[in-house]
């Protein structure tokens, strides 16, 4: 099978070296706009070939598109007017409701798996893709209806073969969870950063004092700004309402300890405890 990714960056990168790890691909065809990432993805061996979209296309039994979802809808609609017969298209994009509102009525819509694989880390391009990235892993298949049987056989296979297991909800209900599961995550991470570099100004007492928590806290600060704003924006309503939630959180322990009111504070920490029972 010969596959094309465009976006050999952490997701497309890490990708690539599944599909030849388990000798799903024979060939993985590299298309991205940034010439020194595809020229590092080479020289990683990552990719075998670079090439312009319309090109590695033509060749391609599946194209594979792991770009920000500010340029995801356009390239998508791209690639499948580039499209025949039963070549298949993947999307990996962390939003999915604008991209399946602008390919619904396309002619070759029925070749589009809209997915998203819930696996990421706090670094980005070629040199940050890994092996085994998403091994345990699950994978949010969306509209899977909308898809052909053999298009979608064809993802699954795929995602089961590098480990995933998957899960498959409509487009709206998987922005709204990945608002509270993900797109939080990286908000507070940001947050919590730009409140320590205010108001902690030696770097240095930063660096010896952080702990494990503070590390693992803030972790995901590091991500790129080129990633999540527009993931943020075309995830925009869902985003705002799990903000004013986190919110009204913070104001409930900010309360309690201005009126140090002990039995409430230790009543906020054990009902947030209970993810204990979820995440073990």
């Amino acid at each position: 099978m010969i596959i094309t990714v465009v976006g050999v960056g952490l997701i497309g990168g890490s990708m690539a070296i599944g599909l030849k790890e388990q000798g799903i691909a024979k060939k993985v065809i590299g298309v991205g706009r940034d010439t020194d990432s595809l020229s590092k993805a080479l020289t990683l061996g990552i990719i075998d070939e670079a090439l312009p979209l319309q090109e590695a296309v033509k060749q391609a039994d599946v194209v594979y598109i792991a770009i920000p979802v500010d340029a995801t809808v356009d390239v998508v609609l791209q690639v499948l007017d580039l499209i025949s017969g039963n070549q298949v298209v993947i999307d990996a994009g962390s939003t999915k409701f604008a991209l399946c509102q602008a390919v619904k009525n396309h002619r070759m819509r029925s070749q589009l798996v809209a997915s998203h694989p819930m696996w990421g880390t706090e670094f980005s391009g070629p040199e940050a893709a890994v092996s085994g990235a998403f091994a345990g892993r699950a994978c949010v298949i969306c509209e899977k209806e909308k898809s052909s049987e053999a298009a979608l056989q064809t993802a699954e296979k795929i995602y089961r073969q590098l480990q995933m297991h998957i899960i498959y909800m409509d487009a709206a209900n998987h922005d709204v969870h990945a608002a509270y599961i993900s797109h939080i995550s990286h908000i507070t991470s940001f947050a919590l950063a730009n409140t320590v570099l205010e108001k902690e100004k030696e770097e240095d007492t930063i660096f010896e004092m952080a702990g494990g928590g503070f590390e693992s806290t803030v972790r995901l600060a590091k991500s790129s700004p080129a990633m999540w704003v527009p993931i943020f924006m075309q995830n925009k309503e869902n985003v705002l309402d799990v903000l004013n939630e986190h919110i009204s959180q913070l104001r409930k322990f900010k309360a309690s300890i201005e009126k140090e009111n002990i039995n409430y504070l230790v009543e906020l920490i054990e009902n947030a405890n209970k993810i204990k029972r979820i995440l073990k």
